[in-house]
């Protein structure tokens, strides 16, 4: 009887050894204006939709932890995703110091016992706010108070696998089941939010100074084309290198983005010209350090070949740059620079976003490099100076979201510097320095860019003037794939023949045409009644076939 046996359930929480102090925060005028107007709809309980769009460092996350506080108050739940992993831990920081025990944590990364456990605590009613990816919203709570979608422009929130839901779309069709209050954040709005906000379906919070008052920082732009006439065919232009060595210098810290992965973007013979490429899917195979040729889309790896491949020859050489050459570059041309990368190469363990900032939080490196994970959310108090390689690459995409795409990874990855005393330099290098989303970007002009886009979209028919179907038709054999899809085509223009508001576009290849020995051909649809367009789709039975993938308001065209 000296001792006795007791069973008990220990629930898994990776996150329970996290701790935040709680400080008291005086908010902002800014902040005050905001959670006045969004409280009615909480108390009154009632869905109402909100876009929040405030400037990088302007304080979006106290106002969720205030808006958070009187939701919780009413006995009522609250939701709150953000697009990266690499954001979590910030986040769930953040919201500790007030709701130390009230949380639980939802993405990928975590196991699925972790995962059951979280859900587990939520049915018990012993955690109140979910916080996580974009999968977070289908944890089973009751009584949902307030969701809260951060940086909502991110194309992360789209599934691009089945079921392939957005999940703003899916938060907001929450939110009016449960009479909740919904609030989409971000400096840089997709312009589908900021149209609809201006159309008055949402109402338009604005918060245009930083905490303090702090200026925006300085953005300087580097012609690239002009460095090459000067001599430097570095990565880096004397510019960015200057900048890196005075930050340093002042025991500062530097974040640098460039978004792409790997060594060497390709691997190509110089006799014949020969690309190597990915023998499942026909991209180029991307050159990692580690000796390995890799495609990013199938995940195969391939050793380096000693000859060309057609023609024998031995000339074989490593062309473009990724986050490991940059890596390289930066420390011959900055020895004594200690530099830390962050990309899906060095993140793939559980805690690895995680470990990577706060390391680099607490000074242990100079430089952070990394691709768009590094560009979003992250306050990091020391970080004055902010490097953005080849700004205007995603400008080259056959994809009416580019220079969206461009100005906001501009904004957003500049928003990084300066947040506290000392105001941030930035560094932008592009070889189109008068592209609007360049020059939009550099002035910080949100309306100026929106007003100039969206009179491209409506004079294209793009959205948010329409809703796009996108349908990819694959087969193994190449003819049977174009048939089908050409056969659709014929078949939406017979059927809306005469009718206003009705585009299709294609058939026509997609981007990686074959993929693992499968022919693939994308239609789009432009429509402005979607609803009739899917009970088209229903008549051709095309919501039955294995053969083709129906995708709704997709985020890549190809």
């Amino acid at each position: 009887g000296l001792a006795e046996i007791r069973r008990r359930r220990v629930l898994r929480d990776s996150y329970r050894n996290a701790k935040a102090l709680h400080e008291a925060v005086e908010l902002t005028e800014d902040q005050r204006q905001v959670v006045a107007r969004v409280y009615p709809a909480i108390d009154a309980a009632r869905y109402q939709g909100f876009l929040l769009k405030g400037v990088t460092g302007s304080g979006k996350t106290q106002v969720y932890i205030e808006l958070a506080e009187r939701v919780r108050a009413a006995g009522r739940r609250v939701i709150v995703l953000v697009p990266e992993i690499a954001l979590t831990g910030q986040v769930v920081m953040a919201f500790k110091a007030y709701f130390p025990d009230d949380l639980v944590v939802m993405h990928s990364r975590l196991s699925l016992a972790e995962r059951n456990d979280a859900i587990l605590r939520v049915r018990r009613n012993e955690a109140g706010i979910i916080i996580g990816a974009r999968s977070a919203l289908f944890t089973p709570a009751d009584d949902i108070g307030l969701v809260i979608l951060d940086e909502e422009q991110d194309m992360s929130y789209k599934q691009d696998e089945s079921p392939r839901y957005h999940a703003r779309v899916v938060a907001e069709k929450i939110a009016r089941v449960h009479g909740a209050v919904l609030l989409l954040g971000s400096a840089t709005p997709s312009l589908e939010s900021y149209f609809r906000a201006a159309q008055g379906e949402l109402t338009l919070l604005v918060m245009p100074r930083r905490i303090g008052n702090i200026p925006l920082p300085i953005i300087h732009c580097v012609d690239m084309r002009e460095e090459l006439r000067m001599g430097n065919r570095h990565i880096i232009s004397r510019s960015l290198q200057e900048l890196i060595e005075h930050t340093i210098a002042q025991h500062q810290q530097v974040i640098i983005m460039l978004n792409r992965r790997g060594f060497s973007t390709f691997v190509m013979c110089r006799s014949c010209g020969e690309v190597i490429r990915c023998r499942h899917c026909g991209l180029p195979l991307v050159y990692h350090r580690s000796g390995q040729l890799k495609c990013h889309h199938c995940d195969v790896q391939e050793p380096v070949p000693d000859v060309c491949p057609k023609c024998g020859s031995r000339y074989i050489k490593y062309f473009g740059s990724g986050t490991e050459k940059l890596e390289q570059e930066l420390r011959q041309l900055v020895p004594s620079a200690r530099v830390i990368r962050m990309d899906r190469d060095t993140t793939t363990t559980k805690f690895a976003h995680q470990e990577i900032l706060e390391s680099f939080r607490r000074g242990e490196y100079d430089i952070l490099l990394g691709t768009q994970m590094v560009a979003k959310g992250h306050d990091i108090p020391n970080v004055t100076a902010v490097g953005i390689i080849s700004a205007d690459s995603s400008l080259n995409m056959p994809d009416f979201r580019a220079a969206e795409r461009c100005f906001m990874l501009i904004t957003q990855t500049a928003g990084r510097a300066g947040r506290h005393e000392t105001r941030g330099q930035v560094v932008i290098q592009t070889y189109n320095p008068t592209h609007y989303a360049v020059t939009c970007g550099i002035r910080q002009d949100y309306e100026g860019f929106f007003h100039k886009e969206i009179a491209l979209r409506q004079e294209l028919f793009y959205p948010p003037y329409s809703r796009l179907v996108k349908l990819l038709y694959q087969d193994a054999s190449e003819e049977k794939a174009r048939a089908n899809a050409t056969a659709l085509v014929k078949a939406f223009e017979l059927a809306f023949a005469g009718q206003e508001g009705h585009q299709v576009i294609g058939p026509a290849p997609a981007l990686i045409a074959c993929f693992r020995g499968v022919y693939r051909f994308v239609v789009l649809i432009k429509t402005a009644n979607l609803s009739a367009v899917h009970d088209f789709l229903k008549e051709q039975g095309l919501h039955l076939r294995a053969d083709v993938a129906i995708d709704i308001d997709p985020i890549t065209m190809f």
